[in-house]
């Protein structure tokens, strides 16, 4: 199980650095209804990624077990190759893409998150999990997962694992602005404009490195 978090840790880390997710955490604590919509995002988001990893876990019990004496498992590593190269070009777009776009301020559907409800927050939340993006890491997840052969109950200790270090970056500010509100927003706003400016280099350069280290991993299997 230890090789499977092993694995699973820069993937989790790429995920938790997300920068859709922390906009759209900032710009919910910075509105007026942040103590009606904050908590409800955090269960959405928490809950949108046990689920699709938890899919993309079981969708990956379906690739065959080599069996004794035979070669590492290629099938594993043929997919690996396939989703480290798709994190490589998506990372790659995204930085062309944010180079021809505005970075002085927030895109406008983020703009929008201040007149949601809470079970419109709910299912925002969920939705950002289903992103290319978040879709190409969660599928990585499952594959390290299912590299190791592990029986149910350490899938799911991998899966909590993979789950608590992907939320922290949105539970740790929402816990932290309910807490003491007036004491975070100034962080709150010097963040915003930070990411604001930079998300597409940042985002772009964790991509493309998860992008290689996920082909790496996939190669060393064949």
């Amino acid at each position: 199980m230890l090789a499977a978090i092993g694995h699973l840790l820069p993937i989790a880390i790429a995920m938790a650095l997300s920068t859709v997710p922390i906009m759209a955490t900032i710009v919910l604590l910075l509105s007026a209804n942040r103590s009606r919509t904050a908590l409800p995002f955090l269960i959405g988001w928490v809950a949108g990624l046990l689920i699709v990893v938890t899919a993309c876990t079981i969708f990956a019990q379906l690739i065959p077990t080599p069996g004794l004496g035979l070669r590492p498992n290629t099938a594993i590593g043929a997919w690996e190759v396939v989703i480290g190269l798709a994190l490589i070009v998506v990372a790659i777009v995204s930085w062309v893409r944010s180079r021809h776009t505005d970075r002085t301020d927030l895109p406008a559907w983020l703009r929008g998150l201040d007149r949601l409800g809470r079970w419109s927050a709910v299912g925002f939340a969920l939705l950002l999990n289903v992103r290319p993006k978040a879709l190409l890491l969660a599928i990585a997840a499952g594959l390290a997962i299912r590299a190791e052969n592990l029986d149910v109950a350490d899938s799911a200790i991998a899966i909590g694992v993979y789950a608590v270090i992907s939320a922290s970056t949105v539970a740790v500010p929402i816990i932290l602005t309910l807490a003491a509100p007036h004491r975070m927003e100034p962080r709150l706003v010097a963040a915003q404009e930070w990411l604001a400016r930079n998300n597409g280099i940042v985002g772009s350069a964790i991509l493309l490195m998860i992008g290689v280290v996920v082909l790496g991993s996939g190669l060393s299997r064949f």
